[in-house]
């Protein structure tokens, strides 16, 4: 028997998502949520999706199993206690929370209700990410000596428009939030690999003087002034590990990942990826391998019998065979991770297993932002970060 889930905010990126749990063999129901009532009828009548409601309040009293929350980022930590206290499960759109009284209250709740909580952070599930932890499982890194991670999306790469979605008419209010409050995809990529997690962190942030004000001390709710933050952590494993969160820069854009091991190094620059040994004839190049594409589904499957039958969107590394046969043809993004974090999230919530992304790990990955950029403000005092553990065995 299938679950129950509800959609709490239906959005331009629920689009990526509302297909994958409609179609997916252990969902046997869909209910769409959102206040905006002309857009969650136009998105009803797109997913041919008849079963809707108009606030998440109303959503928590329906009879379904899990609510997936696809609302305004800073939203999510006090949305998912709540259906967390209405005994849902939740499917959380990062970050999991912008404070540390969130992220407290939220492990507090999962632990004390007993239910599941996944964080849709996509980088878990990203080529590089599955090919470095396969890697590090097999020892082929050594021991790790220092990791980079870097989340650089400038404004001019579509970030205004988005804030425009989120924050209507107010949306400088909430344009101008401090870069290490969303810090997720780029943790999310070295935690995931070496299991490690922060201990102690030193953070600067870059002052912002761009016209339009967005990082103004007395625009922005946060009181913010930096676009830029730079952080240095001890992790764990005696590791050092920097992280940059830049929303002001002049690159591409990337979510960018490098690990320094004693054995081997994986390494990244815009277009290349490469591993490396200490012995100078053995660099590989990755682009190849690590590019996402579509896959012919039959060359994988033996159940796929038609010839135009694809996988949208993933590498070679991407382990497509364990997905559900619906999900060839369906819609993916974020590195291939879509289809990974529904399929995961539902089978988590049907079989009564802990998924990757749980809380605990979402706390992990969140945490070191939120403290980094307490210590920006401080000046880059050396900060100690706390730990809620690893889940319960």
């Amino acid at each position: 028997m299938g679950i129950k889930i509800g959609i709490c905010g239906v959005g331009a990126f629920a689009d990526c998502f509302i297909p994958l749990f409609k179609v997916h063999p252990l969902v046997e129901q869909v209910v769409l949520c959102d206040l905006d009532s002309s857009k969650l009828n136009a998105k009803s009548e797109k997913f041919d999706i008849p079963d809707t409601c108009f606030s998440l309040d109303e959503l928590c009293q329906l009879d379904v199993d899990a609510i997936a929350i696809l609302t305004q980022n800073w939203l999510h930590g006090p949305q998912a206690i709540q259906a967390l206290k209405a005994h849902k499960h939740v499917y959380s759109a990062v970050p999991p929370a912008i404070t540390l009284d969130e992220i407290t209250e939220l492990v507090k709740t999962v632990e004390e209700t007993g239910k599941i909580y996944m964080l849709g952070e996509t980088s878990y599930y990203s080529s590089k990410a599955i090919y470095c932890r396969e890697r590090f499982q097999k020892g082929d890194f050594g021991e790790i000596v220092y990791c980079e991670g870097q989340y650089y999306h400038d404004f001019d790469h579509g970030l205004y428009d988005v804030m425009r979605w989120r924050g209507g008419a107010q949306w400088k209010k909430f344009a101008g939030s401090p870069p290490m409050h969303y810090p997720t995809h780029s943790t999310g990529m070295i935690i995931s690999v070496t299991a490690a997690h922060a201990t102690h962190v030193s953070c600067f942030g870059w002052v912002d003087h761009h016209p339009d004000g967005i990082y103004r001390r007395e625009v922005n709710i946060w009181r913010n002034v930096f676009s830029n933050e730079s952080a240095l952590f001890r992790m764990s494993d005696e590791s050092l590990c920097r992280i940059n969160e830049f929303r002001r820069i002049g690159h591409p854009g990337t979510e960018g990942l490098c690990i320094y091991g004693t054995q081997a190094c994986y390494m990244e620059q815009p277009g290349n990826s490469v591993w490396v040994t200490k012995n100078r004839d053995e660099t590989i190049n990755l682009n190849d391998l690590l590019k996402c594409t579509d896959i012919p589904a039959r060359n994988i499957r033996s159940d796929v019998s038609d010839p135009g039958a694809i996988y949208t969107g993933v590498s070679t590394v991407h382990p497509v065979s364990r997905l559900p046969r619906e999900f060839i043809g369906q819609p993916n993004g974020h590195a291939g991770s879509h289809q990974f974090l529904v399929d995961d999230f539902v089978k988590a919530c049907a079989n009564g297993i802990t998924p990757p992304n749980n809380v605990w790990q979402a706390a992990r990955y969140v945490i070191p932002g939120l403290m980094a950029h307490e210590s920006a403000r401080q000046g880059g005092k050396l900060l100690t970060l706390p730990d809620f553990g690893d889940p319960p065995r």
